[in-house]
């Protein structure tokens, strides 16, 4: 008698530090254990917090095709076709708002932004510290240009706060004007009040004819975890941040290990 078929119609996977690797490459046994898993019947979809113009060259290399769910939530964004199907942009009158407070507390922030679109620039202002890599910024030297066309978010950094803390001050003096979001290491974001990974990925659900009860999710930071919450049942990777790890149906191995394989491998090769 065969075994039954797995019962996810849906897998969702972040990238930074869950499908990627530290060197941006996905392992051939990951996408192996993918391509066994969509060959059942599984929708493999992408939910990043990074923008569009940020994920279409991952994806490209990928010779992804399907949904993908872009800029914690914000965009939904069609990647066989290059198209950005919907997107949600940050209100700057309150984010504006939100920034004084948070800088009532905490004194002077360093930022940065993301711009609405498919090719949204992400501008950096004095003093921000961008990650080491291969995605394109512009580098502004007035903070004001931050604001002159629509955002998807605002990235703020302190000179001397870690990011739990700068996020939990945040949170305390402006969380009624925006969300704020850890989601990776030096990334603290000030995002549409009420977004989340979840939105998105509900959002492409619906389209992929699938529900919450059908997905399963990997992701390892903060943000990954609303999207946890909605999925029948959330994978933490083993580098995973300790606020996703106490959420977690699961850990699994590091995203160094394969720990995507791991568990899709006992569900659809064993």
């Amino acid at each position: 008698m065969s075994a039954p078929a797995p019962s996810y119609k849906l897998i969702a996977t972040d990238l930074d530090g869950t499908l990627l690797r530290h060197d941006g490459s996905v392992s051939e046994r990951t996408r192996a254990a993918l391509a066994a898993a969509t060959a059942a019947g599984a929708a493999h979809i992408v939910v990043t917090g990074r923008s569009v113009p940020w994920t279409r060259h991952i994806l490209d290399a990928l010779d992804y095709q399907g949904l993908a769910v872009c800029g914690q939530g914000a965009q939904l964004y069609h990647a066989g076709e290059h198209r950005l199907l919907t997107s949600v942009t940050l209100d700057r009158q309150l984010a504006g708002l939100a920034l004084s407070k948070i800088e009532a507390e905490t004194g002077p922030l360093h930022l940065a932004a993301s711009r609405d679109g498919l090719e949204g620039e992400v501008l950096v202002g004095p003093g921000y510290r961008v990650q080491e890599g291969p995605l394109p910024n512009v580098m502004i030297d007035e903070p004001a240009e931050l604001w002159t066309a629509p955002l998807n978010k605002v990235y703020i950094q302190h000179p001397t706060l870690d990011d739990d803390s700068l996020a939990r001050i945040a949170r305390a003096v402006a969380g009624d004007l925006v969300g704020v979001m850890v989601s990776g290491h030096g990334i603290v974001e000030l995002l549409p009040l009420g977004l989340t990974k979840a939105t998105g990925l509900s959002l492409a659900a619906r389209r992929l004819g699938a529900k919450a009860a059908d997905t399963l999710a990997f992701g390892d930071m903060p943000n990954d975890i609303a999207m946890f919450a909605w999925s029948a049942r959330g994978v933490a990777m083993g580098n995973a941040h300790d606020e996703l790890k106490a959420v977690a149906d699961e850990i699994t191995a590091s995203n160094e290990e394969d720990g995507i394989a791991v568990v899709l491998e006992r569900l659809y090769l064993s």
